[in-house]
């Protein structure tokens, strides 16, 4: 009969029923549980004598608390020094215990029950003493044994113990060795051995951490550095913890707070594997290339130039380019997949990873061709803030780390990183639906997943000023500056008052139709099908369409928004942005003159080449071209000039408010004045605006 403990039977079950009063039971087992005798405790006190061969005796006695990973239930009951205490008993009465130190490994178990000198059941297969290999517990393994009841069977697999057992050569008896270890188990322990027994199972995982001594006495020279020399010592520490999770993990997010020195962090790693032969990418934003290129080049502005960093950078937006120049780099002929470390500035770039109409989006050319092709990478990405409004922004990112691999963490306690995310976004979500006296920081971390933290600490160090203050000597670094509240101003616009209401304004912005940013409105409708399908675009994934003419309605809302934005900057910014959409709408209705007053013949836009010099009169538009004839030229027109009244008239409006009458302009003189007059700081007269204003603006 077959015994797997799940489907076909369980071995505890056969043997409760076959073990007697008066009988006896023969063991040979590789490990052997404590949990295991508490599973049959009742019937294994009845039997005459127990004889226990152990085929494997170094793992047998360190196993009698541990047992499998399915044991856990049972461990946490807290009864261990009883049930070591019984099974030492039973073990001096009843048993006699030997281990097997043959030369040929043992690989099989063996149970065989005795009754009236009589062989009743043997059991052989791969279940160990253990309470999941009886079956009493579910097995994390697939258990496979075979049963048998006759007469003949059970004989055969009797005597083959017996030989094992009465080889004195082969065997040693253990009994006394196997007791002392149960006796250990069960008597009490002095409270310092439970002190240092919990720090290690909550520390354990950090003992083999690279530390800094490893790091310097590494033969790279990496302590003779000028970066790594001139690092303060939290900067130092956020180093070693970030090679340490680049080793262990592959990868690291860096989310310091801002001005704590990020940049230098990943220099100081960048230097520890470069001088390990390695070749690294760094990807930043391109307003901030410089910041990284600097390093890279004989230049009186580099600090570092003793290091001699030689690392590649690019931008973000290189990844949307399929040829050209980025700095001395030709992307077309780069080997994206043959970089050891990829460094991700500003990394919440890459919070999205949604498809794009017309090819890979930046995110996936970044894991399909850096990331996952080539040689293993591993990747440092720097962000103060990794997660803007959603989990799924950590967890695009963790992706980087991970390949894509949804369980690549399991053996560190995560079993899905999106699962994770997922149920810490469900209790966000929840925390946010709390009455406001309710939702307090301390509430949100109660209720968020174990899980959750664990991720964090396995791949982020974030530290904030606070931090650094309450756990680094302050007398290093100096006092960290106080900031101060910002100065709110409001003015007017107009100090005469008469620029009409924002509210008037709003609404003539809204009346606007904007014709000349979506000639694809116009299109005639028996021309509609062509531009479909000459512009509109499947999805990645096959997941809808993207649709030309939704695109150029979004582009109009966010020219809406774009001119109220204007006006927050000032009105003579308005009042350029203004022009400039009433001028191209001018130079749109010229172009529809033209047309109509030449001759022409009827041409097809899938049949053209829109890019053809000979057909620039003909065509309307920049990335989207549209033939002139194929517009409802009428509506088109009524539109058209529609907006170029409303943008007449808003123009005129403020270009009345001059410079002697610009109340914003006029506030922010006197709150110059008033800066240089009386500073902040003695002496110090600077002034840093956050505001915008066009080159005529008089101050």
């Amino acid at each position: 009969m077959l015994l797997d403990n799940r489907n076909h039977g369980k071995v505890i079950d056969e043997m409760r029923s076959s073990l007697s009063s008066d009988g006896r039971l023969s063991i040979l087992s590789g490990i052997f549980s404590i949990y295991g005798f508490s599973a049959l405790k009742k019937e294994l006190s009845q039997l005459k004598e127990v004889r226990l061969l152990l085929s494997n005796w170094d793992e047998a006695h360190a196993m009698l608390l541990s047992g499998t990973s399915s044991e856990v239930k049972i461990k946490n009951r807290l009864n261990q020094a009883q049930v070591a205490k019984e099974c030492a008993a039973w073990l001096s009465k009843k048993a006699n215990v030997q281990a097997y130190r043959g030369s040929s490994p043992i690989t099989q178990n063996l149970y065989v029950s005795e009754v009236n000198g009589a062989a009743n059941l043997a059991i052989q297969g791969s279940s160990n003493f253990t309470s999941s290999g009886l079956g009493e517990t579910r097995s994390d393994a697939y258990e496979m044994n075979m049963g048998a009841k006759d007469a003949e069977g059970t004989k055969q697999l009797l005597s083959w113990f017996d030989t094992i057992w009465n080889d004195k050569k082969a065997v040693q008896g253990v009994k006394k060795e196997l007791i002392d270890q149960l006796d250990y188990i069960a008597s009490d322990k002095p409270g310092s051995l439970v002190y240092f027994v919990t720090l290690f199972n909550i520390f354990k995982d950090y003992l083999e951490d690279i530390d800094e001594e490893s790091i310097i006495r590494s033969k790279t020279g990496f302590k003779d550095t000028l970066v790594w020399n001139k690092l303060y010592k939290f900067q130092r520490d956020g180093v070693l913890g970030a090679i340490d999770k680049l080793e262990k993990y592959n990868g690291c997010i860096i989310a310091d707070s801002v001005g704590l020195g990020k940049t230098f962090e990943a220099l100081a790693v960048i230097k520890y594997y470069e001088l390990r032969n390695d070749r690294i990418l760094v990807l930043c934003p391109k307003k901030l290339r410089e910041n990284w290129t600097v390093y890279t080049i004989n230049d009186k502005r580099n600090l570092l130039a003793a290091d001699r960093f030689n690392y590649d950078v690019l931008n973000h937006t290189d990844l949307s380019r399929p040829g050209g120049k980025s700095g001395e780099i030709n992307l077309e002929t780069l080997n994206w997949g043959n970089y050891d470390l990829l460094v991700i500035d500003e990394s919440h770039n890459f919070r999205n990873s949604g498809a794009k109409a017309d090819g890979a989006t930046r995110y996936q050319k970044l894991m399909d061709q850096v990331i996952r092709a080539g040689v293993k990478t591993k990747v440092l990405m720097l962000s103060a803030t990794p997660v803007n409004s959603r989990m799924n922004d950590l967890k695009n990112q963790v992706a980087f780390i991970t390949e894509g691999r949804d369980a690549a963490l399991f053996d560190y306690g995560i079993t899905s990183v999106e699962n994770t995310l997922r149920k810490a976004q469900t209790k966000f979500n929840q925390w946010l639906k709390l009455p406001e006296d309710q939702r307090k920081a301390e509430a949100l971390l109660e209720s968020m997943n174990f899980d959750y933290f664990k991720l964090l600490d396995l791949l982020t160090i974030a530290r904030s000023r606070k931090h650094i203050e309450k756990y680094y000597d302050a007398t290093e670094i100096g006092k960290f500056p106080e900031r101060l509240k910002p100065m709110n101003i409001k003015a007017d616009i107009d100090t005469s008052g008469q620029f009409p209401p924002l509210k008037d304004v709003n609404m003539s912005i809204k009346k606007l139709n904007l014709a000349a940013y979506a000639p694809l409105e116009y299109v005639r409708m028996d021309k509609k099908d062509e531009y479909s399908r000459k512009y509109d675009q499947e999805v990645k994934g096959g997941t809808g369409v993207f649709r030309q003419v939704d695109r150029e309605r979004s582009l109009i809302h966010l020219m809406r928004v774009n001119l109220l934005k204007r006006m927050e900057s000032s009105i003579n910014s308005f009042e350029q942005t203004v022009g400039k959409v009433h001028d191209k709408i001018q130079v749109t209705l010229e172009q529809i003159d033209r047309h109509e007053n030449s001759e022409f013949e009827e041409l097809s836009i899938e049949d053209i080449e829109i890019d053809d010099p000979m057909l620039e009169d003909y065509l309307i538009g920049n990335k989207t071209k549209i033939l002139i004839q194929d517009m409802d030229l009428v509506r088109w027109r009524q539109d058209l000039e529609e907006d170029m009244e409303l943008l007449a008239q808003l123009k005129n409006d403020a270009a009345q408010v001059d410079a002697s009458r610009d109340a914003k302009l006029l506030k922010l003189k006197d709150v110059l004045k008033s800066k240089a007059t009386q500073p902040i700081n003695d002496g110090n007269k600077k002034a840093i605006i956050f505001t915008a204003f066009s080159d005529t603006a008089e101050y």
